[in-house]
């Protein structure tokens, strides 16, 4: 079995147990609306500030002649 398909048994499995729980008037996550919709903007932030910072290292480096002379 290789590690694609252990990982994905893994989330079904997590998530069948997560809606039995619900299922059941359990909260499994203790987590409230807010704290989630702040984790995932935080995310969003990061990964676009870290995608964006790669594509201008990337276009820096195919024109470096071009760069040095403007620096803005």
């Amino acid at each position: 079995m290789d590690k694609g398909t252990l990982i994905s048994i893994i989330a079904v499995l997590i998530a069948t147990t997560n809606q039995v729980l619900v299922l059941l008037g359990k909260s499994p996550i203790l987590i409230d609306s807010t704290l989630i919709e702040q984790i995932v903007s935080a995310i969003f932030t990061i990964i676009t500030i870290i995608v964006a910072w790669f594509k201008r290292k990337k276009k820096m480096a195919d024109n470096p002649k071009k760069n040095k002379n403007n620096k803005n």
